[in-house]
């Protein structure tokens, strides 16, 4: 099973991204750790390292927002155990688009590999249909 834990600077896009994956995926399993702390805009290294930890999946994928969320995400991959470290990808594509796709293609028990696969193609799937 894939799991997904969603990093960004706000709260609110955190949660809305995953209500949204939830939406369509149902059984996933997912977290959302948006902001500092506080509840404040930024990211939370410690956060992250506990939901990455407390997810139950056997493959975690990582999808972050901005730049200082990347880094946060890569600190927290080298302080994991090697077990942990494993299990765990950061996934370079958009946030809100590769985090849905990825979540509805582990939603049918696909692994890893094929949600990245999914979530990556979401980068170049036109919004708008020419015609």
């Amino acid at each position: 099973m894939v799991g997904i834990v969603l990093v960004s600077h706000s709260p609110k896009i955190a949660e809305g991204t995953a209500d949204l994956v939830l939406q369509m995926a149902g059984e996933v399993e997912i977290s959302a750790v948006g902001g500092d702390a506080e509840g404040g805009f930024g990211t939370d290294v410690e956060r992250i390292e506990a939901a990455i930890k407390d997810l139950e999946a056997d493959e975690v994928l990582v999808f972050m927002d901005l730049g200082s969320a990347v880094l946060s995400a890569e600190t927290v991959l080298e302080m994991l155990s090697p077990e942990d470290r494993e299990r765990v990808r950061l996934v370079d594509a958009p946030f809100i688009e590769g985090a849905f796709a990825a979540g509805v293609i582990a939603s049918t028990g696909s692994d890893a590999d094929e949600c990245v696969e999914a979530a990556m193609e979401a980068r170049t799937e036109p919004k708008l249909q020419e015609g």
